[in-house]
């Protein structure tokens, strides 16, 4: 913090010329701000359009149109008479999500829960109060920055866009989570 200077002819501080400086950069640092918020809205940082997750050991990505909140996994309230792939209840924020570990609901072994892992809520859009427990979020994904592999649909789970290959040669598979919540096998949990 800087001290106050006397003018001894006027005998004025200059405290307030300081405060007009701090002032003068914070509108400067504000208008950067915007200018950052003003290029992401308009496409320039809209490519980074995927959430990379491991779920069990496979790489996924979830489109952040349809990806919402990302929390620590808490507590889990168990279900009785339900698939071993619905883990149960979480309350995330007052609002109670069925679990879904989505390894094991691929026939993978269950995913440990530690401290990497992660809670992704599905989107609001969706209207579907359901989230995924994954074994850890990698980040964001530029699609355009992935080759496609040819031929990789799967029709018998059409949740499964369609597989990628990034610089490293790891597999990452496309998840349409929109498509997942109107397959009556996801939608079926109990036993």
């Amino acid at each position: 913090m800087t001290s106050p200077t006397v003018d001894h002819a006027t005998g004025q501080t200059t405290l307030a010329q300081n405060s007009g400086a701090r002032r003068t950069r914070l509108r400067e640092f504000q208008a950067q701000l915007v200018e950052r918020m003003q290029a992401a809205n308009s496409g320039a940082l809209a490519q980074a359009n995927h959430l990379a997750v491991m779920i069990g050991q496979t790489r996924w990505l979830l489109s952040l149109h349809e990806a919402g909140e990302i929390v620590s996994v808490g507590a889990i309230t168990k279900v009785p008479l339900t698939q071993d792939w619905f883990l149960g209840l979480a309350n995330v924020r007052g609002n109670l999500l069925g679990l879904v570990d989505l390894a094991c609901f691929h026939g993978m072994p269950p995913t440990p829960v530690n401290k990497e892992c992660r809670i992704i809520a599905f989107s609001p859009a969706l209207s579907f109060n359901c989230g995924l427990l994954v074994s850890r979020v990698m980040g964001l994904r530029k699609l355009a920055s992935l080759q496609p592999e040819p031929g990789s649909e799967d029709a018998g789970m059409p949740w499964r866009v369609r597989r990628y290959v990034d610089r490293e040669s790891h597999v990452w598979t496309e998840l349409n989570l929109s498509l997942m919540v109107q397959n009556p096998q996801f939608l079926n949990v109990g036993i």
